[in-house]
């Protein structure tokens, strides 16, 4: 009898929009069949030998009131979240959302904001993450935290060094692309894909991508700016300019390093531009771009997109989990190189697109990766 293939066991700390629709899609896809090679909405159904349907949840962290307490199929439903439901058939999971640390993970203007708008920090004690994350046995853990919880993220990221799991870290506080960090991931032997999730297709991919066909085709970008208006939870956060520090860092270096030549501060804007809360979890991005073709002629390009932002990032997430699924399956630890290159705006290392998806490609047929 064929050996039972085992789950891929993650842990979530934040059950906000990204969570939603990452559970969503767990949900979503699990009937797939393995032959089907091409399907909507997936960059990859089956990543080496694992499916979607091979993810199991097994724990959950958050600080709001209308979610800690309760089961995962019903938190990822609760105010503030405001994604689109695009899978309503979730059945209870049998995982119950756990009080975690607040920390930094609350910014001090959102109180002053309506309660189906914002956060509502309970006033439980926070758990023992690390002891949760062992008595569930988490392959990993993801970490949604806030833009700005600088503290809260090293707190989760601590945890998965002491609980001995691994780690993918979807927000802009440097982690995996930090020296220090990465080498206790890596002293340990433990696997961690970041920093700060990319979209499918979203702003940064899209202006990373006509910035780098721009310097292919010998266009001399001058100037370029990317601007972002939301209405959930994220983008009111960032109304406090002062969490955002990382946040522009990791936008611009992720467009920059696919540029010929590197763009003043006064001639690169990348960052949210404001709240608009009709918007919901609608993300509309403008990108312009102002250059010199041949003769030094004058070229300009605008483009609007609008995309649902959660589901955007969980079509990432959805193979970052699986890819390190295969790293700690390889005994592979530290960050690694070509997920974190390709589905993440701030790796330890910058590739283009087209090479981050090649060393993907290897590093599944076991050709790659340190």
């Amino acid at each position: 009898m064929a050996k039972a293939k085992k789950k891929i066991k993650i842990a979530i700390a934040g059950i906000g929009n990204c969570a939603s629709a990452l559970v969503q899609g767990i949900y979503y896809y699990k009937n797939i069949k393995d032959d089907d090679e091409l399907v909507p909405g997936l960059m990859h159904n089956v990543v080496g030998k694992y499916k979607i349907s091979d993810i199991e949840i097994v724990a959950a962290f958050d600080i709001d009131k209308r979610k800690v307490g309760k089961d995962l199929s019903q938190a990822i439903l609760a105010k503030p979240n405001c994604t689109k439901i695009f899978c309503r058939d979730i059945p209870k999971t049998g995982v119950t959302v756990k009080m975690g640390p607040i920390l930094d993970g609350v910014a001090d203007h959102m109180k002053n904001y309506p309660d189906d708008q914002t956060f509502m920090p309970d006033k439980k004690k926070a758990v023992d993450v690390v002891a949760e994350l062992k008595r569930t046995k988490a392959d990993m853990l993801i970490n949604y935290m806030p833009v700005g919880s600088q503290k809260a993220t090293e707190f989760y990221a601590q945890a998965a060094l002491q609980a001995g799991t691994g780690f993918i870290n979807c927000m802009p506080v440097f982690i995996c692309s930090d020296e220090k960090w990465e080498k206790k991931f890596r002293d340990k032997n433990l696997p961690c894909i970041g920093d700060d999730i990319k979209s499918q297709v979203g702003a940064t991919i899209t202006h990373r991508v006509l910035s780098h066909l721009f310097a292919k085709r010998g266009v001399a970008i001058d100037r370029s700016y990317q601007l972002n208006v939301g209405g959930n939870t994220d983008f009111l956060n960032m109304l406090s300019r002062d969490r955002l520090k990382s946040k522009k860092l990791s936008k611009t270096e992720a467009v920059e390093s696919q540029l010929a030549k590197r763009l003043t501060y006064d001639n690169l804007h990348i960052g949210p531009s404001d709240w608009v809360p009709f918007l919901k979890d609608n993300k509309i991005c403008f990108i312009r771009l102002e250059g010199r073709k041949f003769g030094n002629v004058p070229v300009e390009l605008e483009l609007r997109l609008s995309v649902e932002d959660s589901p955007n990032s969980a079509g990432c997430v959805i193979d970052a989990i699986r890819l390190l699924k295969i790293a700690q399956d390889r005994g592979i630890g530290g960050a690694l190189i070509s997920p974190s290159a390709y589905f993440m705006k701030h790796p330890i290392k910058q590739f283009t697109d087209e090479r981050a998806i090649e060393m993907i490609e290897e590093f599944i047929a076991n050709k790659r990766e340190r």
